[in-house]
């Protein structure tokens, strides 16, 4: 695959994120509730593409949601149950970063949850989406496709690369020597979960910007969202001050100006 190269990237992904704008005020406006899953392989570029889809809405609105592992107390609940505090009310989004379907890859494969819940998950998922689907949720499943030898690429430039070496895990390591195990995994997974409702979406992420730009596409093409007339803001005249005089700058704690030493 030929990688996109920057300049048409960056002139489309800015007209993109322009539309996310838009379709972030439908959604606060229309009270509608959108949720996104983002799920794949290691190292697929999943952050990037949230990264790149938040870069310019409110957090207020749009929300990333990055579960830690389960605490004792919530190893004992339900397991959808830890999720459901994230979901979006009106006029709110939510950016799964994994999701529930932890279960069916990483528990499955390195043996964190049981047979038995592993098999009751498969059950239950479709279930428990369809039901957010019925109550008016707008659920969108993405899944960052990337071929072995890309991902190896991709660790080896986090293991180089110290600003990048925090998102390299122990757990990601072990996911190189279990390729094979996390790909029966995910195989099965769409057996059972990608239902009419709620489809899979495969996203090819060999290039991390087609990648990009393919997934923030097709998520403004799937949502029904209508542009929303812009509010009518005037900016008010600044009235003049009475009876308030600032105190002098040297009772004040400022920052060293550390910008003057790389001004020259």
């Amino acid at each position: 695959m030929t990688r996109l190269p920057r300049k048409p990237y960056e002139k489309e992904l800015l007209r993109l994120q322009g539309e996310l704008v838009q379709m972030q005020e439908w959604v606060r406006t229309s009270g509608a509730r959108l949720v996104v899953v983002f799920e794949g392989r290691d190292a697929a570029g999943k952050g990037g593409a949230i990264k790149r889809v938040t870069e310019f809405l409110n957090p207020r609105i749009c929300r990333i949601v990055a579960l830690p592992a389960p605490s004792e107390r919530e190893r004992t609940q339900w397991y959808f149950q830890r999720y459901i505090e994230h979901l979006p009310a009106a006029g709110e989004i939510v950016l799964l970063d994994r999701s529930w379907y932890n279960r069916a890859g990483v528990e499955r494969v390195m043996g964190f949850c049981t047979a038995e819940e592993y098999t009751r998950f498969l059950r239950q998922c479709p279930v428990f989406e369809q039901l957010l689907i019925e109550d008016g949720i707008l659920l969108r499943k993405y899944w960052f496709s990337v071929s072995d030898a890309e991902q190896e690429r991709r660790f080896r430039g986090r293991i180089e690369n110290p600003m990048k070496q925090w998102k390299l895990s122990p757990m990601d390591l072990e996911s190189i020597t279990r390729w094979s195990e996390y790909s029966q995994a995910k195989d099965e997974m769409f057996a059972h979960t990608d239902i009419a409702a709620a489809p899979w979406l495969v996203v090819e992420a060999e290039d991390k910007r087609r990648a990009r730009i393919n997934m923030i596409a097709h998520l403004l093409g799937s949502v029904p969202w209508q542009p929303v007339p812009p509010r009518d803001l005037e900016f008010p005249d600044r009235p003049p001050v009475r009876g308030y005089r600032r105190p002098p700058r040297e009772l004040f704690r400022e920052v060293p100006d550390h910008a003057a030493k790389i001004a020259d």
